[in-house]
């Protein structure tokens, strides 16, 4: 069976944590403070919409497909995006709270973070090459074995980052933030 297709719409104010979101092909359509919290998302596919002021908390994205997608100022707390379908995906994050979302072994070159919360937010494995994270707090993230290559952090603050356990060839600091590189080695900056 085919799904749906849907264009040009806008849902604002439901709650899908009941009722879940009808399986479709939503293509430029806006969510507005919607509630998708501990929900299925499962095998939807999302393209050019835009999630604003939204809750998807915990919800199942297995097999979803995010495509030039823009969250703002939504909660992503504890969400797997790396159970996402990978074909095609592209998305970026303004003014959200992704705490606890693992993003592990996930290809996000050129992924815009802007002002997030990404207190202890998974990175492990990721490829983050040409990644921009501007002003985001990364308290306890993890990047083990992550490619942070031309990357910039030289905004963000919190992060601890092992240059012997990344890729940071070409990555940007600015001079007030490289303590989070330098956190293993237990020395004393002033």
């Amino acid at each position: 069976m085919q799904q749906s297709f849907i264009a040009d719409q806008k849902f604002k104010g439901m709650d899908y944590t009941k009722n879940r979101l009808p399986k479709a092909d939503y293509e430029n359509c806006i969510f507005e403070n919607c509630k998708f919290s501990d929900s299925y998302l499962d095998n939807q596919n999302f393209m050019e919409c835009e999630f604003i002021e939204c809750d998807l908390g915990n919800a199942n994205v297995k097999n979803t497909i995010f495509k030039e997608v823009v969250f703002k100022r939504c909660k992503l707390i504890g969400l797997h995006i790396e159970d996402c379908n990978d074909f095609l995906m592209s998305f970026q994050f303004e003014n959200c709270n992704l705490n606890l979302a693992s993003f592990l072994g996930m290809k996000l070159a050129n992924t815009r973070f802007t002002e997030c919360k990404l207190v202890q937010t998974d990175f492990a494995q990721a490829d983050l090459t040409k990644a921009l994270f501007l002003n985001c707090n990364m308290e306890n993230a993890i990047f083990q074995h992550t490619v942070l290559e031309k990357a910039d952090l030289s905004t963000s603050f919190n992060f601890n980052i092992d240059p012997e356990q990344n890729r940071l060839k070409k990555a940007k600091f600015s001079k007030d933030n490289l303590r989070g590189l330098l956190k293993k080695y237990d020395i004393v900056i002033e």
